[in-house]
């Protein structure tokens, strides 16, 4: 009994993440414009092509301060826990760094010229759709979320 106590205290919430259970939401629905709170902007367009401004890395790559801008594609799956949209970044225009970022060993930082983030697509509390990623120490659990842009 100890020892499985031990070993499931470094499972951190989203390493048994089994994703949302959202299976109704439409691609129609699913594109246009999504915002952070960060001034992350993203807008996923009807033609699966996006634009991405100011986008962080996802998982641990989110430490390493990077934040990412410019064009690719969005697809809409379905998996057996919920849908995610697919994002890949295929011609980068810009990078930036998160100023509260704390740079040990800028060596290893080079940002990427291309880049893919999923997307756990969710609704909130009215029904209006979400989308979030976990980022950073999985112990953590911290979400990264994006929500409907004004307007848009």
């Amino acid at each position: 009994m100890v020892v499985s106590a031990v070993l499931t205290a470094c499972a951190g919430p989203y390493q048994y993440y089994e994703g949302t259970g959202v299976h109704d939401a439409q691609e129609a629905e699913v594109a246009g414009g999504w915002e952070n709170v960060d001034g992350t902007r993203v807008v996923l367009r009807k033609d699966a092509t996006a634009r991405f401004e100011k986008l962080d890395g996802q998982d641990f790559d989110f430490e390493d301060g990077w934040r990412l801008s410019g064009t690719g594609t969005w697809k809409l799956t379905d998996d057996d826990g919920g849908q995610v949209v697919r994002l890949a970044l295929t011609a980068r225009t810009g990078v930036e760094s998160r100023s509260y970022t704390t740079v040990t060993d800028t060596a290893t930082l080079e940002p990427p010229s291309t880049y893919s983030w999923s997307f756990s697509v969710d609704r909130d509390q009215h029904g209006e759709l979400k989308l979030f990623f976990f980022y950073g120490d999985p112990d953590v659990g911290n979400a990264y979320v994006m929500t409907r842009e004004a307007g848009s």
